[in-house]
């Protein structure tokens, strides 16, 4: 009876230090999908969402927490321990230390944890508001903690030297002589040179031109769709006056949508200028969980836009160009020696890089840019220039701004 308080007090943090376990496990263990459908949901859910937007704030606290309560159960473990010993004797004390270690690892750490991978959305939104609390209570300390890490890493670690800057050419190289070696495998060649060449393109260059995709005024119901995939795999949604896209929905992967009002569901886009890289696009849309990005030109007009989808097969697939992703044809597609088919979309930097050419300078993206600009106007068949090493003959226009260009290589004629 003298220590049954003590006994309490142990049992109680261990509940405690269970919740925090589980509350991180369940917290990191949410997909993508549940955390677009807890920014919507009831008060809890949001709750979890909003200490999401925050992962080093909520990790840092979790973990603060379970650490002072697990000092303080082993605090007491120690107490409870030094008085059997006094009492019954070195054996027994012995033993309750080691039940006590293997009661808090069994149900502090490995089945809070457990159960909460496999019940991660009920536990997030459950605990959302406890963790929420104890985020805020230690919100005070949290610089005196980022100064100790800091300083404790300064003396462990006193003398950090920058590392040299690396270009796109170095990984490039790198990448080639990994592949020499057998050290990567064909596909991770293929996605690591995708990766790459995202730092070398502009969004402009990677999107899907506005001609090439259909936008839906609000209210959006199914009927509209007439119940059929769009072309980009993506419900698109305009503003009012139908001038902007301002929203979409991941129609591939979504798995129930209703009837009507659809832009009530739909998740804001993301928005760059022409110029933009596109690994700055890719990286916003993994940090923003946004799928969907409208390029503008310098008036602030949507010319464009760049899914999730499509920046994902331009890494993980072998046709890296638009002609094969969105037009599903080759993007150089050779009829006669030194001479080509290509799409109007095709990008003045994959000419360079095909062909190993030095090209004349422009501020135009692509083909269908260049022809406006020496043509003054839009091409039509038969229309045919000379720019560079290269001649442009307008073959055939498809409609929708797309056009064929028969493209022979100046320099090997002569």
């Amino acid at each position: 009876m003298a220590i049954a308080p003590w006994l309490v007090a142990m049992l109680l943090l261990v509940a405690c230090s269970g919740m925090f376990s589980a509350s991180e496990a369940a917290f990191f263990y949410l997909k993508l999908e549940d955390r677009k459908r807890f920014r919507k949901g009831t008060t809890a859910q949001r709750a979890a969402a909003t200490l999401l937007a925050d992962p080093d704030r909520l990790l840092s606290a979790i973990l603060f927490w379970n650490l002072m309560i697990n000092v303080a159960y082993f605090a007491v473990a120690s107490i409870v321990s030094i008085r059997l010993q006094d009492e019954i004797g070195a054996a027994y004390a012995t033993g309750f230390s080691t039940v006590s270690l293997l009661v808090i690892i069994f149900f502090s750490e490995m089945m809070p944890k457990s159960l909460a991978v496999l019940r991660a959305p009920t536990l997030a939104a459950l605990l959302a508001v406890p963790i929420a609390f104890a985020v805020r209570v230690i919100d005070p300390i949290r610089p005196l903690m980022r100064g100790v890490s800091t300083l404790s890493q300064r003396l462990i670690w006193p003398r950090f030297e920058a590392e040299p800057y690396m270009q796109v050419s170095d990984l490039e190289r790198a990448i080639q002589m990994s592949t020499q070696s057998s050290t990567v495998l064909e596909q991770e060649e293929m996605a690591l040179r995708g990766i790459v060449g995202l730092s070398d393109s502009l969004a402009a260059e990677m999107m899907r031109p506005r001609m090439r995709f259909k936008m839906f005024l609000p209210p959006v119901s199914l009927k509209h769709l007439d119940y059929e995939m769009t072309p980009s795999g993506y419900l698109l949604i305009s503003d009012e006056q139908g001038d902007d896209v301002v929203s979409a929905i991941n129609l591939i992967d979504a798995t129930e949508l209703p009837e009507d009002n659809l832009e009530e569901i739909a998740q804001e886009v993301l928005v760059f200028p022409w110029c933009a890289q596109a690994s700055e696009v890719f990286q916003q849309m993994l940090t923003s969980e946004n799928e969907v990005a409208a390029v503008v030109n310098e008036l602030g007009e949507t010319i464009g836009v760049i899914t999730l989808r499509d920046m994902m097969e331009t890494i993980f697939s072998y046709a890296h160009g638009r002609s094969e992703r969105i037009l599903q044809r080759k993007t150089f597609e050779e009829i006669e020696p030194g001479i080509y088919l290509v799409s109007g979309m095709t990008s003045v930097r994959r000419l360079a890089k095909h062909f190993e050419v030095e090209l004349p300078d422009t501020r135009h993206a692509t083909i269908n840019g260049i022809l406006q600009e020496e043509l003054d106007g839009i091409p039509e068949a038969e229309d045919e220039i000379d720019w560079g090493p290269f001649h442009f003959l307008v073959v055939e226009q498809l409609g929708e701004g797309h056009i064929l260009v028969r493209l022979t290589l100046r320099q090997e004629e002569e």
